[in-house]
C-alpha cells in the first residue's frame, strides 16, 4: 500500500509502482491505465496525486497520453518501427525519385500483415513475456495463480543431487568437462528417451533424437528450420502465448485455429490450407494449454489426412507428457513421424533450472535440424543430460510424477470447487495443470487490480493471436488450492463489474 510517512511522497511511490509494472511488462505495451478518478479510488488517494503520477510517467517516455480515451502504455517497438519507416522513406525519396516525382516505396514489411478473410491482423506482440518475467520477479511470496510451473516445493526431490554426484566423478568431470558434447545430445538419454516414447507408442531410435535446452529451444529449432519469414503457420487458439510471440517475432503470418473438445477446428484448417498454403502446423494435443482438452483419434485421423492431402509437417508439443496417461490420442504416434515432430522436454515436471529438452523427428529431416542445433548452441550441457539419464533409467522420473499426478488430481478437486463457489464457471472441462475459467468480467482490467494484492493472473487475451477483451483466464491448480486467492479474487471482481 501506498504511505504517507515512506521517504517518498505518494506521487513518487504511485509513479515509481507503475514505471516498474511497465518496464518488468507486467503492464503490457499499448494497455491502458486506469482512469485517474478510478486510480485515485483504488489507491486511496487524491485525484490531484494520481495527476502528477501520470505526468510523471509521460515525462518518463512510459506511457502516452490521447485525449477523451485516456494513458496508455507506450510501446517502443512500433515507435521504432515508425521511426524505421520514415527514414527509408527519406532515403528512398532522395535516391530512388525522378525529378520532381514523389517516390513509392513497399513498406508492408514494416507495418501490418494485411490479409483477407481467415487471416489474423498482425498487432504489437501478446506481451507474454508478462508471464515469463513474473516467474523470474516475484509479485509477491503468496502462490501465483497465473503461473505456467508447479510450485518449487512440489519439484523438490532426493534423487536429483544423487544424480548429479553419480555422474560428476573426478574422471567423468574431466572427459565431459574438457570438450564438447555430442552434436545431437548424450547417447544414453537419447537411448532413454527412445525407450520412453516407446511407451507412449511413438518409436523413434536414438538417431532420431535431438536434445535441447529445453522445449521452447526445441520449437524454436523447427521454425528456423521449416519456415522463413512471411510463411503461414497455423497455431491453435486459445493457444500457449508464448508461441504466438515467439513465432511473430521470427516475421511469421500467424493463422489461428479455434481449439475445440475434440481437437482443432477442421473445417477452419481446410479453408486455411486452400487459402494460404500453410508450412507448419503447431499442436498441444494432449491437455492442451490453456483448455486442458486432449484429442479424439478421429480429429487426429483427419489433421494427419489435411497434412499429407496439402504439404504442411506438424509440430505436437507434448510439454504435459508426464501428467497424461499413455494411452492418450497423439499424432506422432498414429503418423509414425512421417509428417510429425514430437517435442517435449522435462521443466515442467522435474527440474525448471535444468533446461533439458529434445525433440523426435522424420529421418530425413534430422541432419536438417541438428545443423540449426549446432548453428545456434553447438551442443547441449552433457552433464545433466547425463544425470536426467541415470533419473530415467533408475525409475525416479516415473515415480516422481505419480506422486505429482496423485497431489494435482486432490489440487484440481479444491481449486474446481472454490472457482465454482466464488461464482466462476469453466469453459472447459477441468483437466490437467490449468483451468480455463470464466470470470464474467474484463480479466485484464481483473489483472492490475489483482497485482495491487500481490497475484499474478494470466488473462484470456493472452491466449489470442490478436489481443481481445476477455472474461476468461487460466489458473495453474497446484496454486489455486487455497481460499485466500479466491476471497481477493471475488471482491475484486466485483469492483470491477
Amino acid at each position: 500500500m501506498l504511505m504517507k510517512a515512506a521517504s517518498q511522497s505518494l506521487t513518487e511511490q504511485l509513479s515509481a509502482r507503475f514505471a516498474e509494472r511497465i518496464r518488468s511488462r507486467l503492464l503490457a505495451p499499448g494497455a491502458r491505465l486506469p482512469s485517474v478518478r478510478l486510480c485515485a479510488e483504488q489507491q486511496g488517494v487524491s485525484v490531484s496525486t494520481v495527476v502528477a503520477a501520470y505526468d510523471q510517467l509521460l515525462a518518463q517516455g512510459l506511457v502516452v497520453a490521447h485525449k477523451n480515451r485516456g494513458f496508455f502504455v507506450r510501446d517502443a517497438s512500433l515507435n521504432a518501427t515508425s521511426t524505421h519507416a520514415n527514414k527509408l522513406q527519406a532515403v528512398v525519396s532522395k535516391k530512388g525519385a525522378p525529378a520532381g516525382a514523389d517516390a513509392v516505396v513497399d513498406l508492408a514489411p514494416l507495418g501490418a500483415w494485411s490479409t483477407a478473410g481467415w487471416m489474423a491482423t498482425r498487432q504489437a506482440p501478446v506481451d507474454a513475456t508478462a508471464l515469463i518475467r513474473g516467474m523470474f520477479h516475484k509479485v509477491s511470496n503468496k502462490p501465483q495463480p497465473g503461473m505456467g510451473v508447479f510450485p518449487s516445493d512440489w519439484l523438490e526431490t532426493s534423487f536429483m543431487p544423487t544424480a548429479v554426484r553419480k555422474v560428476t566423478s573426478v574422471s567423468a568431470l574431466r572427459d565431459f568437462s574438457l570438450q564438447y558434447g555430442e552434436p545431437m545430445g548424450d547417447s544414453g538419454l537419447r537411448r532413454a528417451l527412445s525407450h520412453k516414447l516407446g511407451a507412449l507408442n511413438v518409436h523413434a531410435v536414438p538417431e532420431q533424437i535431438i536434445t535441447t535446452v529445453g522445449a521452447t529451444h526445441a520449437l524454436d529449432i523447427v521454425s528456423r528450420t521449416l519456415l522463413r519469414a512471411g510463411d503461414c503457420v497455423m497455431v491453435e487458439e486459445p493457444g500457449w502465448a508464448v508461441e504466438f510471440a515467439r513465432l511473430d517475432a521470427l516475421g511469421m503470418r500467424i493463422l489461428p485455429v479455434p481449439r475445440r473438445a475434440d481437437g482443432p477446428d477442421l473445417e477452419v484448417m481446410a479453408k486455411y490450407c486452400e487459402i494460404h498454403q500453410p508450412k507448419l502446423f503447431v499442436s498441444v494435443s494432449v491437455f492442451h494449454n490453456p483448455t486442458g482438452y486432449c484429442l479424439t483419434p478421429g480429429s487426429a485421423h483427419r489433421v494427419l489426412q489435411l497434412a499429407m492431402q496439402h504439404n504442411f509437417h506438424i509440430v505436437e508439443d507434448d510439454t504435459y507428457s508426464h501428467l497424461a496417461p499413455e494411452h492418450a490420442t497423439r499424432l506422432c504416434s498414429l503418423d509414425g513421424l512421417q509428417r510429425t515432430i514430437y517435442v517435449s522436454g522435462f521443466a515442467k515436471i522435474l527440474a525448471p533450472g535444468w533446461r533439458v529438452g529434445f525433440m523426435a523427428a522424420p529421418p530425413d529431416l534430422v541432419e536438417r535440424l541438428l545443423d540449426t542445433k549446432l548453428l545456434a548452441t553447438l551442443t547441449t550441457p552433457a552433464l545433466l543430460e547425463k544425470a536426467l539419464a541415470w533419473c530415467i533409467d533408475q525409475g525416479q522420473l516415473r515415480r516422481h510424477a505419480e506422486r505429482i499426478r496423485t497431489r494435482l488430481d486432490a489440487a484440481r478437486a479444491r481449486s474446481v470447487k472454490l472457482a465454482i463457489a466464488h461464482g466462476c464457471t469453466f469453459a472447459a472441462e477441468p483437466a490437467g495443470l490449468f483451468g480455463w475459467v470464466d470470470t464474467g468480467v474484463d480479466t485484464d482490467a481483473l489483472a492490475q487490480r489483482m497485482l495491487d494484492e500481490g497475484y499474478l493472473i494470466a488473462p484470456g487475451a493472452l491466449f489470442h493471436a490478436v489481443r481481445a477483451p476477455s472474461t476468461l483466464m487460466r489458473i495453474n491448480f497446484a496454486t489455486t488450492q487455497e481460499a485466500a486467492f479466491w476471497k481477493v479474487f471475488a471482491r475484486l471482481r466485483d469492483a470491477v463489474k
